[in-house]
């Protein structure tokens, strides 16, 4: 599925595109879920300890509704702030996957907590691209990203930016254990999938 181009600047806003019942914008399928063993706490569909975000698309990138339940609390009727690191890093990280075809790991992470979220409450997560950081040498192959946390009525909860360094899914498997047969399938799931070298890879026949 392509994902609409994000604009390199300006505040994110989740520009009313759905009820309060509806999940706004279009399903997303996260790549790596096509592996049935994929137990990523953040987007897989197959943990069932996880967070199951369920992606979709955003005019400005991408996006996930979602809510949060008592065992994600930190004082009474508060969500744990690490989990809310987590669903930004989530959508950031998986934004950049679909954009570009290559791994994200992330490097550096910065998260403002702007007002407290609460358990039962539905919010949205919003993540774009973001221009390199004024000032940043060029060729430190990191590529980065913002998002923002709104309750349903617009209410900026916290924002995010975060720094990724992309591989090739070649250079990534040195770092994680992969069969060649789930790499093939991941070679034909990621978008404009791109080897080693920088080229755009062939179709597997």
């Amino acid at each position: 599925m392509t994902i609409s181009q994000p604009t390199a600047s300006g505040p994110i806003s989740s520009g009313g595109e759905a009820a309060r019942g509806q999940r706004p914008g279009s399903p997303v399928k996260a790549p790596w879920a096509v592996l049935s063993d994929y137990r990523c706490f953040g987007c897989s569909p197959y943990n069932d300890q996880g967070l199951a975000l369920q992606l979709r698309t955003h005019p400005e990138g991408l996006q996930a509704r979602f809510d949060f339940g008592r065992a994600h609390e930190s004082y009474p009727g508060i969500v744990h702030g690490g989990l809310i690191g987590v669903v930004c890093d989530e959508i950031m990280g998986n934004l950049i996957v679909l954009q570009t075809g290559l791994t994200a790991f992330t490097t550096v992470m910065k998260v403002r907590y702007v007002s407290p979220m609460f358990v039962g409450r539905t919010y949205d997560c919003i993540a774009r691209m973001r221009p390199p950081r004024e000032g940043q040498q060029a060729g430190t192959g990191l590529t980065h990203a913002a998002s923002e946390i709104l309750d349903l009525d617009g209410a900026t909860m916290a924002t995010a930016t975060a720094s990724y360094r992309l591989v090739s899914l070649d250079e990534a498997r040195q770092r994680f254990t992969l069969a060649d047969s789930d790499a093939d399938r991941l070679r034909d799931a990621l978008p404009g999938y791109r080897d080693g070298h920088g080229n755009d890879a062939q179709p597997h026949e």
